[in-house]
């Protein structure tokens, strides 16, 4: 097989020709986003959730639970086996355990859920999928974390840790892999317009008795975005499509962030 191209001007209908690809999280929010932009620019695409949906934004699907090792090693080889390879994976899976009363309400378990959803699901996919890559000399890995990872939140103290977690791994993998012709980065979103913040609106209107456009201009000021706005899923999606492509050649164990303006440089 010959070795696929990742470079061509943005947007461009063939950018991602003959690329193979792999979306967790891919069904909905960013995932479906990032999974859509690959297939629009001809990418052959899988994306993979724990359960399906009524309309699949893009690819092929696959069920999987990532948060365990069975699920993380069964979509590895499912995917192999319809793509004949993975040439970019997109580690977005993710998921926050809500904890009202803050840190010290977080037991084990809540720990051990966001841990495995957040940081072991994207291990375990690397390690299954990196010895492809090694083979080929060639290949993409991009793992999606938080503002959180920089600014946790008292409600979701395990999630952002395991993000945090995350951003050291991906540089660790990157300064490991490089060798190999791999690149690895991490895409760091801010307040995105996902169903995962529509809920948090829900809960901010539910609790406050304020309607729902007052909750969302308070939580846009809360959060302090200089573009007075949040970010779409395509935004963020198009930034991923950049660091897969080979205009990012040169780019590997960085975190790139979509966020505004709102997460501090330092």
């Amino acid at each position: 097989m010959t070795t696929p191209t990742m470079t061509s001007p943005s947007g461009a209908s063939g950018e991602f020709a003959g690329v193979r690809v792999l979306v967790t999280g891919g069904t909905k929010g960013i995932g479906a986003a990032v999974a859509a932009r690959f297939a629009g620019a001809g990418a052959d695409v899988v994306v993979a959730a724990r359960t399906p949906v009524d309309e699949l934004p893009a690819g092929r699907f696959v069920a999987a639970d990532v948060a365990t090792a069975e699920g993380a090693a069964a979509l590895a080889a499912e995917a192999t086996r319809l793509l004949g390879g993975v040439d970019v994976l997109v580690n977005n899976a993710g998921s926050q355990t809500y904890l009202p009363g803050g840190a010290l309400d977080a037991a084990d378990d809540d720990w051990y859920r966001d841990l495995d959803t957040n940081l072991m699901s994207a291990v375990r996919l690397d390690r299954a999928l990196l010895p492809g890559m090694i083979a080929r000399d060639r290949g993409v890995i991009i793992h999606v974390t938080s503002g959180q990872a920089r600014l946790p939140g008292p409600a979701s103290l395990p999630y952002a840790a395991a993000k945090a977690a995350t951003t050291v791994y991906s540089k660790g993998l990157a300064n490991e892999v490089g060798k190999h012709g791999i690149r690895v980065n991490t895409v760091v979103p801010g307040l995105i317009e996902t169903p995962a913040v529509t809920r948090r609106l829900d809960r901010i209107t539910a609790d406050s008795g304020l309607d729902a456009a007052t909750a969302r201009r308070q939580l846009i000021d809360r959060v302090g975005i200089p573009l007075c706005r949040p970010g779409l899923p395509a935004d963020v999606a198009e930034l991923v499509a950049f660091l897969a492509s080979d205009r990012a050649a040169f780019l590997t164990g960085g975190q790139y962030v979509a966020d505004g303006g709102s997460i501090p440089t330092v």
